[in-house]
């Protein structure tokens, strides 16, 4: 048994005597971790890769030790209106992710189906609300929420909102992409300010406000710019480190977080060097828990990991004369809204962008957004002339993945692709 399975073992006893205690425990790894990155860096990882990691750290160990001082938020709620309310905002992904790494998965997976939620549910949600059932997590004051993205959203923040009496905001995005839906999100947008200043006792300055949307315009000129340095050259790529970027586009937009990473991912690709790798854009999660692919992939020489459409839609540009009107174009206008053509023809013009080799379409368990759009997805690309695979599999358990096949099948396609190139 190796040092991680020895402490999800001890977890595991701590949590069905004393959540608290357990909680605490998983708090003082985290901590150890995040020190331990401080004095021994992993050098692979490129500065801004490492910065990110720390900041994201530093906000589950916020979620599980400071509760009062956060909020629940799905992953497509602005992050402007909670940063200037001074909230600090986690997503059930993420704390999920962290989660999953304990290998505890299982024990709150299984507290969901006693509870009555169904296996084909997303397991990150899963997860999310097996750990709030056995008090691991502790709930914050109030939460946020949208339909926008997520069906996962539409059962767990109800369902949090009614058993634990939590005051909840929810902002409903209308499918059709318009002036109107944007002057519809707007509106709501303006009352989450007034539900945000009633239950923190905050002002929020409009002019405030005005200034972290332009923060979020100013981040996502440099990632955008970073990612078209991507054609011709590459950072070492790690499948988690890829990620950070959804969390510093979406629930961070608009902090000093954001703009840094943003900032410091540019100047890495402008000093990265050049190389002739396979890039592969990578569309939806990644799987996480898969242990060969991650050490096939991580850090390889060969094969680079350019980009992400879920972090790289959140990079947009939008108003930031009128900070509400900004924020509801980020939301109505996303690829996850409206038609599954519009993703199609965006991972298109990203696969171009950045000078992808080939996309790989990850259909994560659950997620019935992605799963219908992937065929569409990948059609797109295809009649581009870019080939794609579709994966299917779970970013959050193991056990819904079968580990060789998921690794055999990303290889051929890589393979595929160098042949591809070797014939040009």
């Amino acid at each position: 048994m190796d040092v991680r399975q020895s402490f999800a073992a001890f977890l595991q006893k701590t949590l069905e005597k004393n959540p608290a205690a357990a909680r605490q425990i998983l708090a003082a790894g985290y901590r150890a971790f995040l020190a331990y990155g401080k004095v021994h860096p992993d050098k692979r990882l490129s500065p801004a890769k490492r910065y990110a990691s720390d900041e994201v750290m530093k906000c589950i160990i916020r979620a599980l030790t400071k509760p009062e001082e956060c909020c629940m938020a799905s992953l497509f709620v602005p992050g402007e209106l909670l940063a200037a309310a001074g909230v600090n905002p986690y997503s059930v992904e993420a704390l999920s992710c962290y989660l999953a790494g304990t290998s505890l998965e299982k024990v709150f997976l299984d507290v969901t189906s006693r509870e009555g939620f169904p296996d084909t549910m997303c397991s990150f949600h899963r997860v999310f609300l097996g750990a709030s059932d056995s008090e691991l997590v502790r709930m914050p004051p109030f939460m946020v929420y949208t339909n926008l993205a997520c069906d996962g959203n539409m059962m767990t923040f109800p369902y949090l909102k009614e058993k634990r009496e939590i005051p909840a905001f929810y902002i409903e995005v209308p499918w059709e992409k318009n002036e109107d839906a944007v002057q519809y999100v707007r509106g709501q947008l303006v009352e989450l300010k007034a539900f945000l200043c009633d239950l923190t006792k905050k002002t929020i300055e409009d002019e405030a406000l005005a200034d972290l949307v332009a923060g979020s315009n100013r981040a996502s000129f440099d990632y955008m710019r970073a990612l078209s340095l991507q054609k011709t050259h590459t950072l070492p790529s790690m499948m988690t480190a890829e990620m950070y970027g959804i969390f510093m586009s979406r629930i961070f937009s608009g902090t000093k977080t954001a703009e840094t990473y943003a900032k410091m991912y540019l100047q890495d690709m402008e000093q990265a060097p050049a190389s002739d790798a396979i890039r592969i854009n990578w569309v939806h999660m990644f799987p996480f828990m898969q242990p060969s692919l991650r050490q096939w992939l991580n850090f390889s020489p060969d094969i680079c990991l350019a980009a992400n459409d879920l972090s790289a839609d959140g990079f947009r540009i939008v108003d930031e004369n009128d900070p509400f009107r900004g924020m509801a174009q980020r939301m109505v206008y996303s690829i996850f809204n409206g038609s599954a053509t519009d993703r199609a023809d965006y991972n298109v013009a990203l696969a171009k962008k950045t000078g992808a080799d080939g996309v790989v379409i990850f259909s994560h368990w659950g997620c019935r957004v992605t799963i219908g759009a992937a065929g569409i997805i990948r059609d797109a690309l295809e009649d581009a002339k870019i080939p794609a695979i579709i994966l299917d599999g779970d970013g959050c358990n193991p056990g819904n993945t079968p580990d060789g096949q998921i690794l055999t099948r990303t290889q051929a396609f890589v393979e595929m692709l160098q042949q591809k190139r070797e014939h040009q």
